[in-house]
């Protein structure tokens, strides 16, 4: 029985949603299947790991207890010696307990986990892992990068700019960029998901607040313009070569109020909207109710974008459409959906438990593709010395 670890939590503006997914939609499933040995491995808010079974039990977070966990047991190191092994003390002075690692499957949204620095160390330790690799996960986080990468195949994005925070120290510079755009925009965190940051604005003076709060989550900002009679839509797809797309997903709500953290994740979306299901899938339209044309065209769309950008395993591409011209366009790729979007694969046919299943395949076949390639070779360069 192969050894699975699901790493999450983290130094992120995440990091709950992190746990939901990690509990609810990856470990729970994965021990159902009864073919893995799953270990939880938690991050702390402090960087600090922890690996233990009582870490499966979302109430363990809920009441708070985590606390009083972290501060009675041991941290977790890591040992790479020809893979992955976790290290914890036990409660035998002088003993440790071990546990080989078969397979990571990361949990870890946004900074230092989804972002690739996580699968940067996983990539270190010669363990397969579930998902985009640490150089797509870097790309897909950076908006300004994702969109330069999918202008050079001629996928569309609305206008848009971008700059650095520190820029704003002299506003002037920051507003030229701006002044070819026209409003309504939106200002973003380069770097950020689950639509934290994000403001929607429709004056100069709107402008100037949009771009402060962006700038106290990230060093990176970009500015884009809304696109006119806007219809958003999502794509969760799964695959390495071969791609296998879920429903086309249309989340019901106004360009007013955007998809941002209380709609997606919020009990009954903002402001108590919704069918009173939990979060987005309580009130967004699977699979999205579009002409086929149009249907098939973003579908083709965030193919393309899935395929640009290099991304496996998981990930979800947002789009946005022109109801009017009939226009798509790229918004952004986030590369570990939240609660890796279930819900949508469900109506696509395809159990969670199924779904995690699959995903691991997917970990392995990416991860014995790369043993095939040479990594260094013999040399006779030190002898010159």
């Amino acid at each position: 029985m192969k050894t699975i670890a699901v790493i999450f939590g983290g130094r992120s503006t995440e990091h709950d949603v992190s746990i939901i997914t990690a509990i609810a939609s990856v470990i729970k499933p994965l021990e159902l299947t009864k073919q893995y040995k799953v270990e939880a491995v938690y991050i702390a808010k402090d960087g600090s790991w922890y690996w233990d079974d009582k870490l499966k039990d979302i109430k363990l977070y809920q009441s708070g207890e985590i606390d009083d966990f972290m501060r009675r047991a041991p941290k977790v190191h890591l040992l790479f010696d020809n893979g992955l092994t976790l290290v914890k003390s036990s409660q035998f002075a002088g003993r440790k307990m071990y546990r080989k690692i078969d397979i990571v499957f990361p949990a870890m949204h946004g900074t230092h986990g989804e972002d690739g620095e996580l699968m940067g160390l996983l990539e270190m330790a010669n363990v397969p892992y579930v998902g985009c690799n640490f150089r797509v996960s870097a790309v897909a986080m950076d908006k300004v990068l994702a969109k330069k990468i999918c202008a050079s195949s001629d996928i569309l994005s609305t206008p848009w700019t971008w700059f650095y925070s520190s820029q704003l120290s002299q506003p002037k510079q920051a507003m030229t960029k701006i002044a070819d755009l026209k409003y309504p925009l939106f200002v973003k965190p380069a770097h950020l998901g689950s639509s934290i940051g994000i403001s929607r604005v429709q004056t100069e003076a709107e402008l100037m607040n949009a771009l402060e709060v962006a700038a106290h989550y990230d060093d990176k900002i970009i500015v884009e313009q809304e696109v006119p009679n806007v219809i958003e839509v999502t794509l969760p797809i799964i695959g390495n070569e071969e791609l296998i797309p879920a429903l086309l997903e249309r989340p019901m709500t106004k360009p007013e109020d955007f998809f941002d953290f209380d709609t997606k994740y919020m009990q009954g979306g903002k402001k108590g909207k919704g069918s009173g299901k939990a979060g987005a899938q309580g009130y967004s339209e699977i699979p999205a109710k579009l002409p086929k044309e149009l249907y098939d065209k973003a579908e083709k769309t965030a193919s393309a974008v899935y395929r640009a950008l290099g991304c496996s395993g998981i990930a979800r591409v947002d789009l946005l459409i022109d109801s009017k011209t009939g226009e798509v366009y790229f918004n952004e790729v986030n590369p570990l959906p939240g609660g890796l979007y279930a819900h949508n694969w469900r109506k696509a046919g395809i159990s969670n438990v199924d779904l995690v299943t699959k995903l691991i395949g997917l970990a392995e076949q990416k991860w014995q593709a790369k043993q095939k390639l040479t990594t260094s070779f013999s040399t006779s360069y030190l002898k010159q010395f």
